[in-house]
């Protein structure tokens, strides 16, 4: 097995260390953030740094990049409070991972990236129509994180759409019907298929073969 020590990580070149560092944590949710600017402008940027933070609440994370660029998707979010989370299916990887191009502040991404944008009544940000799961959010904290400046924005869970019929009975989507990939570093989309399905974890029901 490689061994990469902090100095051999420093030492890389830019593009090498990007990739690297951005693909150690293994799979990441790939999902589109849909917003509006005050004029009514469309937004939409590919994210990968979706976290789950609560679910009562229901509260869900993004990761944005420091503000020394203008940041239309933060923009949007602190100044309407609303944005939309959709997942991306297969048929939409390229179209979604363009969208990470730099657009002038009066393009809009769902128009230059051929992708389409739903609303719903009551709710201001656009959603992406063909996602199979469309979830809506509202703001309540934005946390800035000192050591690299990044920033975290923590949204409260408004509504959910999901696909008819993609629901198992436990509450849970099943992403075995869902066309949902998901990203690896950068650039790289994978297909998921599910392995196994295990009942909530209980001591006493850990198999004895296991114990020391």
């Amino acid at each position: 097995m490689n061994c990469f020590t902090r100095d051999d990580i420093d030492n890389l070149d830019k593009i090498s260390r990007l990739n690297f560092i951005n693909s150690i944590t293994g799979y990441k949710p790939a999902n589109l953030i849909g917003t509006i600017s005050g004029d009514d402008k469309e937004n939409l940027a590919i994210f990968s740094s979706l976290v789950h933070l609560g679910s009562k609440p229901p509260l869900l994370g993004i990761v944005t990049r420091p503000n020394s660029v203008p940041r239309d998707t933060y923009s949007n979010i602190i100044s309407s409070k609303f944005y939309t989370i959709n997942h991306i299916k297969d048929d939409m990887i390229e179209r979604s991972h363009m969208t990470s191009a730099k657009f002038n502040p009066d393009e809009s991404e769902f128009e230059e990236c051929d992708i389409q944008s739903i609303y719903l009544k009551n709710f201001q940000a656009p959603f992406v129509k063909d996602s199979e799961v469309k979830i809506g959010m509202k703001l309540v904290e934005e946390i800035k994180i000192k050591c690299n400046n990044t920033i975290l924005l923590v949204g409260e869970v408004m509504v959910v759409m999901v696909e008819e019929g993609h629901l198992l009975e436990d509450g849970s989507i099943d992403f075995e019907k869902n066309k949902t990939v998901c990203i690896s570093g950068l650039d790289t989309y994978y297909n998921t298929k599910k392995i196994a399905k295990y009942p909530y974890a209980k001591k006493n029901k850990i198999p004895s073969k296991w114990l020391r």
